[in-house]
């Protein structure tokens, strides 16, 4: 694909990826072992006949015996695999694994959060009452949609095990979000701009829909960030925020800290542009959403936004 000027409208995919079709979310595999082993087996066992664990590189001495090591194994898998449609069987079968995985964790409701004039009272930010601050991980966090820092390929990232924010959110969805932002790029038949946004159903997220943007990079050793750089960044939040507003049933939003991570932007200066966009759009478009949630990772980050909130 070649980079372009144009984006791709959400009316111009919308319904390619039958975004406003909810998804149904199947029984979650049994809690026995034995039997998620079994499932995983036959999962493998179709990535083994079309190719995939061939077409990967991944060299195995012995194939896997223990569940642990098959789903680490078939993990792999999927993140290097390309976005070809898998059977109506498999992503059923997968689906219902990953209702078990998500099972497993604790869910928190966006709307059980404190909003930031709670957390910090007397806080000067303009949009304390519709904004909270969040430390967790975004993919166990009941919202409408969350905020993906995705790279220009759109397709997820395609290294195993990576603990990049655009890989966990994939793995956690399901291959059916890899397939959905493909098809969303084969009709753009251009890379992912800077700035821009797409919206696809989240699967088997506790949310509904994930927001893609591409944010800026910073190359290694640049001493200071650009005014460019900068404007790039808050035109991915605008560029989000827009796209959540044209969705009915979206009413919240989560954003994670987008191009903190792989792509190099300094975590004080992304905070800071982050808040400022979010309160602006807030501001310009006050009835769009009842709250943005603004997710952190480390104690680090959450420092700085507390900094920068208690102020």
């Amino acid at each position: 694909m070649k980079s372009s000027q144009i984006p791709l409208d959400l009316q111009e995919y919308r319904s390619a990826i039958h975004l406003d079709e909810p998804f149904n979310a199947p029984e979650p595999a049994p809690a026995s072992e034995k039997t998620r082993a079994d499932l995983v087996d036959e999962l493998l066992a179709n990535l083994e006949t079309d190719g995939t664990l061939e077409r990967s590189g991944i060299r195995l001495e012995a194939f896997p015996s223990s569940y642990t090591e098959k789903r680490r194994l078939f993990k792999a898998l999927l993140t290097v695999r390309d976005p070809d449609p898998l059977p109506d069987w498999f992503h059923a079968q997968m689906d219902r694994l990953l209702q078990y995985e998500k099972g497993q964790h604790t869910i928190t409701e966006a709307t059980s959060l404190p909003r930031v004039s709670q957390m910090f009272p007397g806080s000067t930010y303009g949009s304390a009452e519709l904004c909270a601050l969040w430390q967790g991980d975004i993919t166990t966090l009941g919202v409408d949609a969350i905020v993906n820092a995705a790279n220009a390929q759109m397709l997820g990232c395609f290294q195993p095990f990576h603990t990049c924010i655009d890989n966990i959110i994939h793995s956690a969805a399901g291959p059916r979000l890899r397939e959905d932002c493909a098809a969303i790029m084969q009709i753009q038949g251009n890379l992912e701009g800077t700035g821009w946004a797409k919206i696809t159903r989240s699967y088997n997220l506790p949310s509904k829909y994930v927001l893609h943007t591409v944010g800026p990079i910073i190359p290694r050793g640049q001493a200071q960030i650009s005014n460019k750089q900068e404007n790039q960044l808050s035109t991915s939040y605008r560029a989000c925020l827009e796209l959540a507003g044209r969705v009915a049933d979206v009413r919240s939003v989560a954003f994670c800290c987008i191009s903190t991570g792989v792509f190099g932007f300094p975590q004080e200066p992304a905070a800071r542009i982050g808040l400022q966009t979010v309160h602006r759009w807030l501001s310009e478009n006050p009835t769009a959403l009842d709250l943005v949630v603004f997710n952190v990772f480390t104690q680090v980050v959450l420092e700085i936004y507390t900094q920068l909130l208690s102020r």
